[in-house]
């Protein structure tokens, strides 16, 4: 079945189909247990994996699992950490001023805006994106450079950056499933359409357009 062939709402009702058959269910794969410490751990998986930030953040909660305890340590100290993820010198710093502004400003709770939430030290819009859908459960979209790779392979979205493909996907995608899509585009890449050694024929999406 050739691209020209098939609609974007078709592909988009393959897509849909496919994912829920392969990924019926989609647990939040950065281990938390709260928005804090999910906040904490989507800023630490920024160009990093999700099983090395899940390696060095249960020794982090330990030792500070609230805004309160993570704004006592030092800069040096949640560096000395969390430094088998990379780039530790700006995450470490970020860590503890949103903490203490956490505790400053918001009464010591992660607040529940796109604007309170980007204004952060080190929170972008996918971050924000990431903890309002999973810890608050607010429709949202979050778009990593991989789903950005896939949309743009299985020809969804031809947009430039991350900003773009994230307004083509929903306008694609019915709202009520951005949440749990967003996970399963996820789990999907890595198994099947990774961005090196990717076998289009082999692949279950690929091979259908």
């Amino acid at each position: 079945m050739s691209m020209k062939k098939i609609s974007k709402k078709e592909k988009v009702r393959q897509i849909i189909r496919l994912l829920d058959k392969l990924y019926p269910k989609t647990p939040i794969p950065l281990k938390h247990k709260d928005p804090f410490t999910l906040l904490v751990a989507v800023l630490l998986s920024g160009q990093s994996t999700d099983q090395s930030v899940n390696k060095v953040t249960p020794a982090l909660f330990r030792l500070a699992g609230t805004p309160e305890n993570m704004a006592k340590l030092s800069v040096s100290k949640i560096r000395e950490i969390i430094k088998p993820v990379g780039l530790s010198p700006a995450k470490s710093k970020n860590i503890k001023a949103l903490s203490q502004i956490l505790v400053k400003k918001h009464g010591g709770r992660v607040p529940s805006t796109f604007v309170e939430l980007e204004a952060l030290p080190g929170v972008g819009h996918k971050t924000a994106s990431v903890v309002m859908s999973q810890a608050f459960g607010e429709f949202a979209f979050p778009v990593d450079t991989h789903i950005h790779r896939l949309a743009h392979r299985w020809g969804l979205s031809n947009g430039k950056n991350v900003t773009q493909t994230e307004k083509d996907l929903k306008r694609l995608f019915p709202e009520k499933l951005w949440n749990k899509l967003h996970l399963q585009m996820i789990f999907f890449g890595r198994e099947y359409c990774p961005a090196r050694g990717h076998d289009a024929k082999k692949c279950p999406i690929c091979s259908i357009f």
